[in-house]
């Protein structure tokens, strides 16, 4: 019997001796529901209404992904291609597929329809092909790579996606320059685990950014985390410096602090920013102000060397990070070096802040001061990249870590559009993402893609772009998006919704399956902690954790964005949607593995008491006594 595979799904995926798919994976499956979390090493608990095939797992394959044919026509590549099912199988999935016509967006942000724009074939030629046929042709240096990285900022919060206010010009053109996703997804609700998935490709579950401390808890790297980004996850700028990119993170690292999880020990040449997000102050008692580093050592704190005045919401850290932008672009410009920047500010994280010149200048408050600075940098980053007429051979890509954190909101939070609820959430609010790429003379000017985008997605993308195949010893899942960019090509795919440590949702096409919902505890709610204000939607905005894994709430994200309408569960559209659904689940447990899971422990000791540089500094703090603890999630 045919099973479709999907793109981005695990590899590890061999045909039996018919041509079909059959899985080389079958890890023994543990219970479901609400059972203990599993370790590593066990196949991740499924929900109860799949029938799993518990057998014990053949050795596991090469998960190597074959290289592309050297064609200037459409890839053949492993990790995106889809078999095409039986036309008599209606559960089975359509594969890639052209989408002729693409809606067109001018300046304004107004959407027309038009057909798409002709791509220039040198480049998408040479992208096309492998690494080794790209070597063997004496190919050119491969783009610059530059992934914008937001920090809470919502899917509303551009003029481009609807924000009435309008005071995001530039990024604005940027989208009318280049192509805008509306259905572009973080790997998380929360920062550091998207952060993980971006840099990895591989979902938090698979790459250890998730806690088995309790059920279905977001999780993250604070100052007391013991926990980081392992040394086993391969992380994109150590594959990109392989094909002799230049590599700099500037801004929020936030995949562990401690010496061993150092951004330069992970790929990057330089870095620019802070461990953890700008959270404070702090006595230096009890807590230590966070540090600033420049490369391995600490350069001062937050709040003392770089000020934050959470009165007024003035910093000038947002032009800190500029100029270490545009020096580094101007540099590697100079060495005629291919670069990937890493440009991940945090200006719109609470306590939101912008520089004196940008203060009181938005109708939305301080946050919007904060973002139109942040729209500011931007157009000064495209434009260095036209004066140093290098914007032909730069892709930037614009982003999100997750949805706005409503809980700061109006003044110190963002907008999520129609979505239901933000931040900390599965709901469509928690991890939709404003998303723009950019790359003139290649991707086509003004054009929307409806591909199901993800975060992890960026990791693939660059490093095809560099000319490099993914790590074929691991699961990648994320894809590559350039025949989507240069071509027009959709891939059907699914998105996975975890927190913590449990699948609460899945998207297939345009239906969303919840089978766990949970907002916030009662008890947090009534202390005014609420991720989903003005939006209780009943039996949907849970404030106990609802299981549905039996019957699923289905969605249709097409005609009910918000998420306020489930499908009855006696129509036809919600028979054959579930059992779609059921596929792409059972499919994607049956191969999952989790990794070890990094937040589980915290220790006031490893706080930012003492960090490399800090003896130059006069700035070493003593740490309290090591004492391990079970890190506390309360939702």
């Amino acid at each position: 019997m045919h099973t479709a595979i999907l793109a981005g799904w695990p590899s590890g995926v061999s045909r039996d001796q018919c041509g079909h798919h059959v899985s080389a994976q079958a890890p023994p499956l543990v219970a479901s529901g609400c059972e203990p979390e599993p370790s590593c090493g066990t196949a991740f608990p499924g929900p109860p209404f799949l029938s799993f095939n518990r057998s014990a797992p053949p050795a596991p394959s090469s998960h190597r992904r074959p290289a592309p044919p050297v064609t200037p026509r459409r890839p053949r590549r492993a990790a995106a291609a889809v078999r095409p099912p039986p036309a008599s199988n209606a559960g089975a999935l359509p594969g890639r597929r052209e989408e002729p016509r693409a809606p067109v967006l001018d300046a304004a942000g107004v959407l027309a329809m038009a057909a798409v724009v002709a791509v220039p074939s040198g480049w998408r030629l040479l992208l096309l092909l492998s690494a080794a046929g790209l070597a063997a042709l004496g190919a050119p240096q491969p783009p610059n790579i530059l992934l914008l990285l937001m920090d809470d900022m919502g899917w509303g919060d551009l003029g481009v996606y609807g924000e009435p206010s309008r005071e995001t010009p530039n990024l604005d053109r940027m989208a009318a320059e280049g192509m805008l996703f509306p259905n572009f997804y973080s790997a998380n609700p929360l920062c550091s685990p998207s952060r993980a998935a971006l840099l990895t490709g591989r979902l938090p579950i698979r790459n250890g950014f998730y806690t088995t401390n309790a059920h279905a808890r977001n999780a993250y790297t604070p100052q007391e985390i013991v926990g980081g980004i392992p040394d086993s996850e391969r992380l994109l700028p150590e594959l990109l410096k392989e094909a002799g990119y230049a590599t700099k993170i500037v801004g929020k690292w936030h995949l562990g602090h401690r010496p061993q999880f150092h951004p330069l020990k992970h790929g990057f040449d330089e870095w620019f920013g802070s461990p953890n997000c700008h959270f404070g102050p702090y006595d230096n008692k009890a807590k230590p102000n966070l540090p600033v580093y420049r490369d391995w050592d600490m350069v001062g704190r937050f709040y003392e060397e770089f000020p934050i005045n959470v009165k007024t919401g003035e910093s000038n850290l947002t032009q800190i990070y500029l100029e270490e932008a545009l020096d580094f672009i101007r540099r590697q410009q100079a060495a005629q070096r291919p670069f990937f920047l890493y440009w991940a500010v945090d200006a719109t994280h609470a306590p939101v802040y912008a520089s004196r010149p940008f203060l009181g200048s938005s109708q939305r408050g301080r946050y919007g001061d904060a973002v139109r600075e942040i729209d500011d940098s931007v157009g000064k980053m495209l434009s260095l990249l036209r004066t140093l007429s290098i914007a032909e051979s730069t892709f930037v890509f614009f982003t999100s870590d997750n949805g706005a954190a409503l809980i700061s909101a109006p003044s110190q939070g963002g907008s999520n559009g129609p979505f239901l609820c933000g931040k900390q959430t599965t709901f469509e609010g928690g991890m939709r993402e404003p998303a723009i790429a950019w790359w003139p003379k290649h991707i086509p000017a003004g054009q929307v893609s409806h591909q199901l985008g993800s975060i992890m997605d960026l990791f693939t993308t660059s490093l095809v772009l560099a000319g490099l195949k993914p790590p074929s010893d691991r699961v990648i899942d994320g894809l590559d998006l350039l025949p989507t960019m240069l071509q027009g090509q959709l891939t059907d795919r699914p998105i996975f919704y975890y927190r913590g440590n449990t699948l609460m949702a899945v998207t297939l096409g345009q239906h969303k399956a919840h089978f766990w919902t949970w907002t916030n505890s009662w008890e947090e709610f009534r202390q005014g902690i609420d991720f989903c204000p003005g939006q209780n939607v009943s039996g949907v905005t849970t404030h106990t954790q609802e299981e549905h894994t039996k019957l699923p709430l289905l969605f249709h994200l097409g005609r009910d964005p918000g998420e306020k309408f489930p499908l009855s569960f006696a129509s036809t559209e919600y028979q054959g949607t579930l059992s779609r659904i059921t596929l792409v689940v059972q499919q994607h447990q049956d191969t999952l593995v989790p990794g070890q899971p990094q937040l589980n422990v915290c220790n006031q000791a490893v706080m930012n008491w003492a960090p490399p540089g800090c003896e130059k500094l006069g700035k070493c703090l003593p740490p309290p006594e090591s004492v391990l603890e079970k890190c506390y999630w309360p939702h």
